[in-house]
């Protein structure tokens, strides 16, 4: 007998998820941090992990719903160029440095501290992703502004564990953000078509800065590195808000732009007029000495994807768990599981080689191979990984049905900012460019990244298969029209070897559907029943949420 339902009782939905321990619940996440050195660190990771998923998702909904409103002028005339947030963003970005998402790399520089740090920007990007963008990039600036000794107390102040978001010069204040300006209207990815000029004052090091940028994000940084034209070419600067007389700078915010997704962070068209700016590294050098901040911040391009994927993920897991159709549960169909389990396997192979880079460039200072490795194992990685999450986000978010496009649900913001990360810092092409160049020019990029997929040899034979052919590739190479093929594959083969070498519980299952034969262009399409079943147990494991105390 059925019985009678009042119209507002709801039936059949889930639970509102979370909170989340992301720490807890990603296992893929704390194999990979002990496996490349981060184990001192692991109290520190496991702490941030319950915090971002808990209640820094809900400082979030604030933070990206209100967005940053820019202020030109004061309500007297005076010309102030300041961007207004919502509260909530301030306690994010407060609460992320105090943890040492900016600053653990450089505040504590022993063996895995920039895994630890990557590990926290993969956390932090699940909850918080707009406020990810300053936090790397100050991050990243740091090896750049500590190249010039005039600036040491610059780079010593972004290294702090203390965020002072209020708008005063560097002098009176405890720590500091960094930015970054590189692109123009008319060059886009190809600075060197950069037209803003900087003309050198009469203090050694020190220039006036006329031009633009076309997008220079986080416009409220307390400084950020741009490139201008100087007089023996393309150089760095350093370009603060506040100049060190204590004047404000000329620097001249135009407009907000009104973005896809990335709504919590303001990114802005800015003019500068006589701006100060000092110099870091020599003139014509600007692109080789702020290389170094580029490759950095393309590592937490591939994080922050590697990291979203993982949310999207969680949050179809949690969704049909809960949710009936067809007499049974949705987890229980057996269509839906090879869906979800193929996402937990591209998950997975994210996250594992995300990390692997991140050991990389942590062993990079003593280690040549794997500083080569590091090179262009960055540029591989963030072509490929940055290129997934869309697709993956895409698919979690259907699991949910029609619920997956309302915006009360996380899933709407996830699939905005999916696509972001593959545009910021170098779009797919600029990647796969970057390859073909350090292939032939840097060889020893190539006998770095050969050694890391051999070192998998004889551990599966669909591995073995596509190592052979992807040897014959490397040394064939690739012309500029193919080098998406080219750059993918050897992606697929890092991620391979990476699960592999590791012992990962699903390498054998993703090098079956990843390398064994063509993926199918669709998730949902593994043929071992098996190895779905190993994939889902896995993906479960923890993300029911925390119960509330």
């Amino acid at each position: 007998m059925t019985h009678a339902t009042n119209a507002t009782d709801v039936l059949n939905q889930p639970p509102a998820p979370g909170p989340f321990d992301l720490w807890g619940d990603d296992p893929g996440l704390r194999e990979a941090v002990l496996r490349e050195g981060g184990a001192t660190f692991t109290t520190r990771i496991a702490d941030y992990g319950a915090l971002a998923g808990d209640a820094l998702l809900r400082l979030a909904d604030d933070a990206h719903r209100d967005r940053p409103r820019l202020q030109t002028f004061d309500a007297y005339g005076r010309r102030v160029d300041r961007v207004a947030f919502n509260a909530a963003w301030h306690e994010v970005m407060g609460t992320a440095i105090a943890h040492g998402v900016a600053g653990l790399s450089w505040a504590q520089p022993q063996p895995g501290a920039h895994v630890a740090r990557a590990a926290l920007s993969y956390l932090h990007y699940q909850a918080e992703p707009g406020s990810s963008c300053p936090l790397t990039m100050t991050h990243a600036a740091v090896p750049v502004v500590r190249q010039a000794p005039a600036l040491r107390e610059w780079a010593d102040k972004a290294c702090v564990f203390d965020y002072d978001g209020r708008d005063l010069p560097m002098a009176h204040k405890r720590g500091v953000t960094l930015g970054m300006g590189m692109t123009e209207k008319q060059g886009g990815s190809d600075v060197r078509a950069n037209t803003t000029r900087a003309m050198p004052l009469g203090a050694d090091g020190e220039y006036a800065l006329t031009g633009h940028k076309w997008f220079f994000s986080a416009p409220m940084s307390d400084a950020s590195l741009v490139l201008a034209q100087a007089p023996g070419g393309l150089s760095c600067f350093l370009l603060p808000r506040w100049r060190p007389d204590g004047t404000k700078n000329a620097l001249r915010l135009m407009r907000l732009k009104d973005k896809l997704g990335d709504w919590s962070n303001a990114s802005s068209e800015v003019e500068f007029d006589d701006a100060w700016a000092f110099r870091i590294g020599d003139e014509g050098r600007g692109v080789a000495t702020i290389l170094e901040m580029v490759m950095l911040t393309r590592l937490d391009c591939m994080l922050g994807s590697a990291g979203l994927m993982r949310m999207a993920l969680r949050q179809a897991l949690h969704h049909v768990r809960h949710r009936r159709a067809f007499g049974k549960r949705l987890l229980d169909q057996p269509l839906m599981r090879n869906v979800l389990a193929d996402l937990v396997l591209e998950s997975e192979a994210a996250t594992a080689l995300a990390l692997r880079v991140a050991g990389a460039v942590d062993r990079a200072p003593q280690d040549a191979q794997e500083a080569a490795l590091a090179r262009i194992a960055t540029a591989i990685g963030k072509y490929w990984i940055c290129k997934r999450a869309p697709v993956l986000a895409s698919e979690a978010q259907e699991c949910l049905g029609g619920l997956g496009y309302i915006e009360e649900t996380l899933l709407p913001r996830l699939v905005r900012q999916a696509p972001l990360n593959s545009i910021w810092e170098g779009c797919g092409n600029i990647q796969c460019l970057d390859v073909l160049r350090a292939l032939a020019r840097e060889p020893e990029t190539g006998m770095a990244l050969r050694a890391e997929l051999q070192a998998a040899a004889g551990l599966d034979a669909h591995f073995d298969a596509a190592l052979q052919a992807g040897i014959a590739m490397l040394d064939a190479g690739s012309d500029e029209a193919g080098a998406r093929a080219f750059v993918e594959r050897l992606a697929l083969l890092l991620q391979g070897t990476t699960l592999l070498r590791a012992g990962h519980p699903l390498a054998q299952a993703w090098c079956a559907s990843r390398l064994g034969a063509p993926h199918a262009a669709s998730f949902g399409t593994l043929a071992d029943t098996a190895q779905i079943d190993v994939a889902l147990a896995r993906g479960e494991k923890g993300t029911e949420g925390i119960k509330p105390t």
